[in-house]
Order: C-alpha cells, then sequence, then structure tokens
C-alpha cells in the first residue's frame, strides 16, 4: 500500500511537472505581454545593434514588443545576472557577446554560467581578422610567425583590455605558434585599433566591421580571418588555421540566452523565429553587408558551442594565470 502511494506521488509531481514546463505551449497566445529582451553591452556596439534588430524582427512575429533594455559592465556579467535571477516564463532575454564564455575563467560570478543560463540561438557571428600596421614586412600568417620568433617580446599586439576576447586569443595564437610577444591592453576596441593604424602597435585581432574602414583604405594589412572557417564577409582571405596553425579558430558572436529553468521548448520555440529572423533574404544582405554571418542555430547546438568555449577559454586563462581569485 505504501508503494502504491509513493509511486502515486511520484507520477502527480512528474505530471505536475511536465504541466508547468509546457503550459506555454498549450496557448497558442504566447507571448501575451511584452517580453524584456537585457543586451550586455551599451548601445551602439554589434551586440546592441543586433539584439534590437532581433527585438524588432520578434515584435513584428509575435505582435508584442520586445524591448531592448541595456545593462553593460563586468565584461556582460551584470546584464547575465539579471537574467540569470530572472523568472523562467519566457519573459526575459538576454543578449550577449561570446565574452560570457571567458568572464567564468576569470571573474567572481553571483550566478551559476552553466546552470543558471539556458542558451536560446546564437544569432550572428562577428567574425574577426588579424591585421597589422602596413610597416610590420609581414603579408601572412607565417611571416608574422617567423619575425615573432626572431624578435621573441618585440612585437606588440593590443586588445581591448586584460582578460578580452583578444587578448586570449592571441595568447592561445602565441602558446600554439611557439612566439612571445607583448600584450598592450587598452579600455576598448577603439582605441586599440587606432594605435595599430597609427604604427604605435604591430598586430590585433578586431571585428571585420571595426577594421574594414582602415583595411579598405590600406591603412591596415589583413593577414587572416581568426575564425575556424573563413567568412562571406571576406571569402579572399583564408583563416589561421589555413594559414599554417591548424586547430586554431576564435569567433566573436552574439546569443540569445534565457533563465536555466526555462522549459527547452520554449527556448526552440523562440529560437525557431531568431532563426527566420536573421536567415531572411534581406536580413542576410543587411547582416552581411555589416560584416556580420547569421547563423540562427538550435538550443541544443548552441550549448555545445557555448560549453566547448567555456572549457578552452578556461585553459588558457590558467595558463597565462589569469583566472578569478
Amino acid at each position: 500500500m505504501n508503494r502504491q502511494l509513493k509511486l502515486q506521488g511520484f507520477l502527480l509531481t512528474a505530471i505536475v511537472t511536465c504541466t508547468a514546463a509546457g503550459a506555454w505551449a498549450q496557448s497558442t497566445a504566447y507571448p501575451v505581454r511584452p517580453v524584456r529582451m537585457v543586451i550586455a553591452l551599451a548601445p551602439g556596439g554589434g551586440v546592441d545593434t543586433t539584439g534590437r534588430f532581433v527585438a524588432q524582427k520578434l515584435t513584428e512575429a509575435w505582435n508584442q514588443q520586445v524591448v531592448a533594455d541595456n545593462r553593460p559592465g563586468a565584461g556582460g556579467s551584470i546584464a547575465a545576472e539579471i537574467v540569470a535571477k530572472a523568472p523562467p516564463d519566457g519573459y526575459t532575454l538576454l543578449m550577449t557577446s561570446s565574452g560570457i564564455s571567458i568572464t567564468p575563467s576569470i571573474m567572481k560570478l553571483a550566478y551559476d554560467p552553466r546552470k543558471d543560463l539556458l542558451p536560446v540561438s546564437l544569432a550572428v557571428i562577428s567574425p574577426g581578422v588579424m591585421v597589422v600596421h602596413p610597416s610590420l614586412p609581414v603579408k601572412n600568417v607565417k611571416e608574422l610567425i617567423a619575425v615573432a620568433k626572431a624578435k621573441p617580446g618585440e612585437v606588440l599586439y593590443s586588445s581591448s583590455g586584460q582578460g578580452s576576447g583578444q587578448h586570449l586569443a592571441m595568447e592561445m595564437f602565441s602558446q600554439m605558434t611557439g612566439t612571445k610577444l607583448t600584450h598592450v591592453p587598452y579600455k576598448g576596441t577603439a582605441p586599440s585599433i587606432t594605435d595599430v593604424v597609427a604604427g604605435r602597435i604591430s598586430v590585433t585581432i578586431a571585428s571585420v566591421i571595426s577594421t574594414r574602414p582602415f583595411f579598405d583604405s590600406g591603412k591596415l594589412r589583413v593577414l587572416a580571418v581568426v575564425g575556424p572557417k573563413r567568412t562571406p564577409a571576406l571569402p579572399q582571405y583564408p583563416t589561421v588555421a589555413e594559414s599554417g596553425v591548424p586547430g586554431f579558430g576564435f569567433d566573436n558572436w552574439y546569443g540569445l540566452f534565457m533563465p536555466g529553468t526555462a522549459p527547452k521548448s520554449l527556448a526552440t520555440h523562440i529560437q525557431q523565429e531568431v532563426a527566420k529572423s536573421v536567415n531572411s533574404p534581406d536580413a542576410q544582405k543587411l547582416l552581411i553587408g555589416q560584416g556580420l554571418d547569421p547563423v540562427g542555430n538550435t538550443p541544443d547546438e548552441f550549448a555545445k558551442m557555448y560549453t566547448d568555449e567555456m572549457n578552452r577559454w578556461a585553459k588558457v586563462a590558467k595558463t597565462i594565470g589569469l583566472q578569478a581569485n
């Protein structure tokens, strides 16, 4: 008798849990009120532009306002914490960058990045390029490696700050090529590029969007694309991996998350709308024209990528002694 009651209790609990998780799907009205999209960076940058683009497309698809709310600071962790602690009902979303996969390795966080956030979809990739000042006598990655090996520590590279994606990517490049490069951190991407254009710094990694005006005008020279595959924005350039550093690959990306205990089915529903938004013909023309690669992958695909990147950057951070205390 007790065993039967326990079994009935277990089944009742399971039914209630599944009903709660799938409740949104039984209603064709979702969303029935405005949705808040917390954007992890300040207005005007790539994350903000992408977030507002997706928010507008979702507003049109759902006939409900998706409101952009910029909450920059602390490497994106302020916005991430807001969403991690929000009700898991689909009415609070996070648009953030690939930096969210780095912060767990270098900062103490008030949330668990593996449990408290549910990946929804990778919206776009913002491909990066490795660029040098034209005065540096190199035209490809192999020649840069040769110069760096001939002059250990004399080749300076810039980044947007200690622990930034550019910093860790260049450190990974240094480790994989057996070279010694000197890091010069800046407070932001713009000044880090400005000093390469001025010739005070030799090399940097930055997005196509932020560097294109300079390499189109000849003020910078592109050596390679830093992502794991070539980009439609610059199909003529090889990747760093193709240029003699197999296994190297680093993409800056902008993706959508929601609270970790939100129903997976709801994440899939939102992802399908995101995929439609970024992969429509007009959106592709607009995004690729801006140097962005539309994606819109599934929650499972994005979750695997997110986890793999956290693990990879944790190893790099440990190697260079940049771990959270």
